[in-house]
């Protein structure tokens, strides 16, 4: 998304659905102030071809599951020509499983600043590499108001990162041409092709949406020609802890506003249909 796609039509059009795939709810002064910052890219192509001989774009999503622990999958992942990774990436200390490169790094404002919270001994600060691309998926009115701040360079103005400076959390280098935002229509196409959970047929239709790690993913399936996924729950989940970096094996937390069970069922059909290779484990 940039800021040649606001205006009042698509206003009108897009606060019919909730966000993350839509603007239900936003505040239209809030949501245009934000947008209407956005960068248009110069270049159409987000990923550019890579200097091997067949052509092929190969990526690696990569998510934090525990299965990712003693996998040894460093190595490989960062053979890819781009790298997604997501949330609470920590790198330090488990190089040689999960790989020490980063392409895109896919968050919302939530989950980036709980990340640093939570994981605090471990994932310091978001990635900073020099190649490294950041994607923002905005989930609610907070997420706007933040990514306006961001790409001033100022304090966030009202809303709960009140006086929070976001530019502070992504280095010097930093430049908003570094930083996309998925536009909720490719959102909402991901929620109703790939993962249209019964949850929407509820009560609680309005607090459901796919992981951040679902979006990284569906995202690679749909800019590159090979994907990897590495660090996604499988059906056997429980034989490994949350995270690859908990220090003790913990139970996997399913949170009540995603479907984990249609997203094992989702990550495996698309492995078994050779779609994308799932690691599986060893």
């Amino acid at each position: 998304m940039h800021k040649e796609h606001f205006n009042d039509e698509e206003w009108k059009r897009l606060e019919h659905f909730n966000p993350p795939y839509g603007w239900m709810g936003t505040n239209y002064t809030e949501v245009k102030q934000a947008v209407e910052l956005i960068p248009r890219p110069k270049e159409q192509k987000v990923l550019l071809s890579p200097k091997r001989n067949d052509g092929c774009i190969r990526c690696a999503a990569v998510g934090n599951g525990g299965i990712l622990n003693g996998s040894r999958k460093g190595a490989e992942i960062d053979s890819h020509d781009y790298i997604f990774r997501v949330n609470g990436a920590v790198i330090k200390g488990f190089e040689d499983d999960v790989g020490v490169r980063t392409s895109f790094y896919v968050h919302t404002a939530q989950t980036m600043l709980s990340s640093l919270g939570d994981y605090k001994e471990g994932f310091t600060n978001v990635p900073m590499d020099k190649e490294i691309k950041y994607i923002m998926v905005t989930e609610d009115m907070r997420d706007y108001q933040w990514l306006r701040a961001l790409l001033l360079n100022t304090t966030v103005s009202r809303g709960p990162y009140l006086e929070m400076r976001p530019r502070s959390y992504f280095g010097t280098d930093f430049t908003p041409e570094k930083y996309l935002v998925a536009h909720p229509d490719f959102n909402r196409y991901i929620k109703n092709r790939f993962l249209k959970s019964k949850t929407v047929e509820g009560i609680d239709w309005a607090i459901y949406r796919p992981t951040t790690g679902a979006f990284a993913l569906l995202l690679a399936l749909h800019l590159c020609d090979v994907v990897d996924a590495y660090g996604y729950i499988t059906e056997d989940y429980a034989k490994y802890p949350d995270h690859y970096y908990d220090k003790t094996k913990t139970k996997t937390v399913f949170y009540g506003n995603h479907d984990y069970a249609l997203e094992i069922k989702e990550w495996k059909k698309l492995h078994d249909t050779k779609i994308m290779n799932l690691y599986q484990g060893r």
